[in-house]
């Protein structure tokens, strides 16, 4: 298995050409409608796929949560993402995907997995409204394959808040208020977890939001705003004072859409902020290169608030290290 993972190099020189590479994966056949999907990770985020090792099962742990694994010294939770997505596993799952977010590692129980496939950003398409609604938003995108499969984009943020505990409310003591109702943070993340926490942190902040759910919808709307800010007389700077983008997103990534905005005369002035659980510092210096302003790792609220206030104005805050 750890032959799929090999030149990591090479597949971090995709970013900033719109570009990915997942892992295809399967979680057996749903009993609802008898079919055995396909779902998808990024390869990113993956560290390797191994054979399931012996699980501790430990106490009161959600239903998905089959216990941990010991990897290289760490203690590893493992989720069983059949039991998550509400289908019922046939046989024991004998592989796991262990991903890292944040700076944190977890193993996910899958029936079995494909292969990795190189593909563009605008061929993943934002799910219809019924899928969403049925799934309960853990599928972020949807792409066809040439043997028209569809492939389905898992959207492992939202299972790391609800089987972990990076959705709960001590994460958001300590956040910086600042009550600038006249400053506008535009953000863009294809995770309604992420989007959810990003606007109770703003909320918190005193800062208006707006929310776009992909690269693609928020460089429309910026253009239009530009449009309507030059109608009047006014910079577009004016309505914007800030964005916050996510990486990876369908139709348009956060490398693309920071190069876009850097790139236009109208936009560049705008600090662009990423915000990302790839914690890599090799993407972070992608991010450098199309011209980010700064980088901040997801589920950090007060550092989230820390750094848009800095951005915004707000004198006397720290400068923490990256």
């Amino acid at each position: 298995m750890s032959e799929l993972l090999k030149n990591i190099d090479a597949r971090t020189k995709l970013a900033g050409t719109n570009k990915l590479e997942i892992l295809l994966f399967f979680l057996g056949v749903d009993q609802r409608t008898g079919r055995r999907e396909t779902y998808g990770i990024n390869v990113f985020k993956v560290r390797e796929v191994m054979r399931t090792p012996v699980i501790t099962a430990a106490p009161d742990m959600p239903p998905s949560v089959e216990g941990m694994v010991s990897l290289r010294g760490a203690l590893v939770p493992v989720i069983d993402l059949a039991k998550y997505s509400g289908i019922a596993p046939e046989k024991p799952r004998e592989i796991m995907i262990v991903t890292e977010y944040n700076g944190h590692t977890q193993g996910f129980l899958v029936e079995g997995v494909d292969t990795i496939l190189r593909l563009d950003w605008s061929k993943m398409r934002v799910p219809p409204e019924m899928l969403t609604s049925q799934t309960g938003g853990l599928v972020t995108a949807v792409t066809e394959l040439d043997d028209n499969r569809l492939v389905m984009m898992m959207d492992v943020e939202k299972v790391l808040s609800e089987t972990s505990t990076i959705d709960n409310e001590s994460m958001f003591r300590g956040v910086v208020a600042v009550d600038r109702p006249d400053s506008t943070v535009f953000y863009c993340d294809d995770s309604s977890v992420a989007r959810k926490q990003i606007e109770r942190t703003l909320a918190a902040m005193g800062v208006k939001g707006i929310s776009a759910v992909n690269g693609r919808q928020m460089w429309d709307e910026m253009e239009k705003i530009a449009t309507y800010a030059q109608s009047i007389g006014k910079p577009p700077s004016s309505m914007i004072s800030l964005v916050l983008t996510d990486i990876e997103m369908p139709e348009m990534d956060g490398y693309i859409l920071t190069k876009k905005i850097k790139s236009d005369p109208r936009f560049s002035s705008i600090p662009v902020i990423m915000h990302s659980s790839l914690s890599g510092m090799s993407n972070q210096k992608l991010g450098a290169s199309v011209g980010v302003d700064e980088y901040v790792p997801k589920f950090e609220p007060m550092r989230l608030s820390e750094t848009l206030a800095r951005r915004l104005g707000v004198e006397g805050l720290p400068v923490r290290a990256a």
